[in-house]
């Protein structure tokens, strides 16, 4: 008889290692995963991440959580913080990083806090999900502009931190509110108060945009914005009369005349004689007029009044004197029962009557420092732009302060204000390193005066 008991005993030992195994594995498991998940939270990327889910879009932006999460940053990388409020519920969080020799003029980092509008229907991912495709595009309202700058001067100073480096200026970061909308409750009251001039700003770099290219882009001024608005009078009366000055006709005239001045100045852009951000823009915005029915317009009465609004931009190199006498000799001319009204929305000129633009060649010696860090983070800057809209360092360069604009995109498509905005994990990265050699270079600069 053949004790069959005897050879299945050796399976009882393996099943119960099998067990165990499994058991040990399972509980094992959680814990893993959690180390793994620790470990990509405290990552750049999901940093930069964390940042753009908040939803800071106008006009409900939530300031207070997109400040305290930046100052949650800085203080974990050991800088000094101060929130501001110069106007109600529109805080300004600055950041301090100080020098070793505070004598020197410092240097200011600048960012803001607001995003314009989204459409969520046109967009391929939830434009505050931070949604990271398989090819590490980072998708979020905001990625390009200009979040990602806000965390890479975070990360480039706490790896500057790491490094044991010590500034001999000291560096200040400014998170500032409204730069969408204008920044007259942000930055253009920060640089009037009496906190801003006790940062004894010697130099400061603020927004730029992506370059579709292998070069790096560099801006040295902002063309300055204005609203103009034009309003034309005449005789009402029925449809089918003809009637000289209109209000319409006079109208129709200035469109016209002012269309020629674009399609002129268009046409140099078009030859490749300037870039657009060259010359003057004027684009025809709203146009409005006539009698409201309730199926629309009366169309058999001719109205007594016509308006329209015109979006202007000037680069420095314009003389807006001249810009306002073409307006009223020729754009809406009072003999021809016109009015008009010209909305400067900020500075033209510097507090010394200058062009708001910084220099760009050796005569500033901030320029070239900056240049040659960029070529020591192994990038190469394309020719300097002025920029076709408009900054905050507007505010800055009338203050007589020498303001870069630069954000370190290459190789990325402009989707500012653009549906599907978004940002390479591997560009946004590299950004961190050339902010590394900037700062690091900057900060260390001492011969320079202001």
């Amino acid at each position: 008889m053949v004790n069959h008991s005897r050879r299945r005993r050796p399976l009882l030992p393996i099943i119960g290692l099998l067990l165990l195994l499994l058991l040990s594995s399972i509980s094992a498991t959680p814990s893993h995963q959690h180390h793994l998940e620790k470990e990509e939270e405290d990552s750049p990327i999901t940093r930069f991440q964390g940042y753009l889910r908040i939803n800071t879009v106008h006009p409900n932006p939530d300031y207070a959580s997109a400040v305290s999460f930046l100052k949650s940053q800085a203080l974990y990388i050991g800088l000094q913080t101060k929130t501001l409020e110069f106007a109600r519920s529109k805080p300004l969080l600055l950041l301090t990083w100080p020098g070793s020799d505070p004598s020197l003029p410092s240097i200011l980092l600048n960012s803001h806090l607001d995003s314009v509008p989204v459409e969520p229907s046109k967009w391929l991912h939830p434009p505050f999900s931070a949604y990271r495709s398989p090819d590490g595009k980072i998708f979020a309202r905001g990625s390009q502009d200009d979040k990602c700058i806000a965390m890479q001067y975070l990360e480039a100073i706490r790896n500057l931190r790491a490094q044991n480096f010590q500034p001999t200026r000291t560096i200040h970061i400014s998170y500032v509110p409204d730069e969408e909308i204008g920044g007259f409750d942000g930055a253009a009251k920060f640089v009037a108060s009496k906190e801003f001039a006790d940062l004894n700003v010697g130099f400061m770099l603020d927004e730029g945009q992506a370059s579709t290219g292998d070069e790096f882009r560099v801006f040295y001024a902002d063309r300055s914005p204005w609203n103009l608005i034009i309003k034309a009078f005449g005789m009402p009366g029925h449809g089918s009369r003809l009637y000289d000055n209109s209000a319409m006709e006079n109208l129709m005239k200035s469109v016209e005349i002012i269309t020629k001045f674009r399609e002129s100045l268009f046409d140099v852009v078009k030859a490749g004689k300037a870039a657009n951000s060259e010359v003057i823009s004027v684009n025809p915005v709203y146009l409005k007029a006539g009698i409201p029915s309730p199926t629309g317009f009366v169309m058999n009465m001719q109205p007594s009044e016509a308006e329209a609004g015109f979006d202007l931009r000037m680069p420095p190199t314009a003389d807006p004197d001249l810009v306002k006498i073409r307006i009223a000799e020729e754009w809406a001319p009072a003999i021809r029962n016109m009015t008009y009204q010209i909305i400067e929305k900020g500075p033209i000129r510097d507090y010394m009557g200058r062009p708001l633009m910084t220099l760009t060649n050796d005569s500033n010696p901030w320029w070239s420092i900056f240049k040659q860090a960029i070529t020591e983070a192994g990038g190469k800057l394309a020719k300097p732009e002025i920029l076709a809209s408009t900054t905050d360092a507007r505010y800055m360069r009338q203050m007589g302060i020498p303001t870069l604009g630069f954000s370190p995109m290459t190789n990325t498509p402009i989707l500012l204000h653009d549906h599907n905005e978004f940002l390479k994990d591997t560009i946004y990265l590299r950004g961190i390193k050339v902010y590394e050699s900037v700062i690091s270079s900057l900060s260390s600069f001492v011969r320079a005066s202001a």
